[in-house]
């Protein structure tokens, strides 16, 4: 059974935002670049969740003599090594040249690259798809995180620690009695 085409793909230049963001920077730079990429997964796996976009996360194969590689995080985020020789610019360049006859025969609404790499900015733009800064999407992706979980904990919340409290006052009435013996 194949899933519903998503409203968006997001490519993601990896590095470009491990660089930018200054939480990753400091991972990165007390626990290494391993760690850095997973974190930089573990938050746009729940955001890509929240934002239903279907997301790649590109990564230059950094100087590491190994053909590329796809890990599929969920079924909508997947990470992308590139082959040594090759950037994670140009790999995003092909993606957005592919994904251009699906955004006009409207398979999909709209393609997004997270970089803050000027020239990467306006090589994307000329295939037709959007861009976002890296601050952008860090505040994107806060603000989203910050809105769903303020959904969830508003609906979670009860009136006390009881649960008498979470229920109607009408079986509130029912229990009374029964526990006194009325009926």
């Amino acid at each position: 059974m194949s899933r519903l085409l998503p409203g968006a793909v997001l490519l993601v230049d990896g590095y470009n935002i491990i660089g930018a963001w200054p939480c990753l920077k400091k991972t990165r730079d007390t626990a290494g670049l391993e760690a850095a990429r997973w974190e930089l997964v573990e938050t746009l796996t729940s955001y890509t969740a929240f934002q239903g976009y279907d997301t790649q996360i590109v990564f230059d194969a950094h100087y590491q003599s190994t053909c590329g590689n796809k890990e599929v995080i969920t079924n909508l985020l997947s990470v992308h090594y590139t082959d040594f020789g090759q950037t994670a610019d140009t790999y995003i360049e092909k993606a957005c040249a592919s994904l251009r006859p699906e955004i006009t025969q409207l398979r999909i609404s709209r393609v997004i690259v997270a970089t803050s790499d000027r020239l990467q900015q306006l090589v994307v733009q000329g295939y037709g798809a959007e861009w976002l800064s890296a601050q952008q999407l860090c505040y994107d992706v806060q603000a989203t995180l910050s809105r769903t979980r303020h959904k969830y904990q508003s609906t979670k919340q009860s009136k006390g620690r009881f649960l008498a409290n979470s229920i109607d006052a009408k079986a509130r009435q029912r229990l009374a009695e029964l526990r006194l013996g009325l009926k």
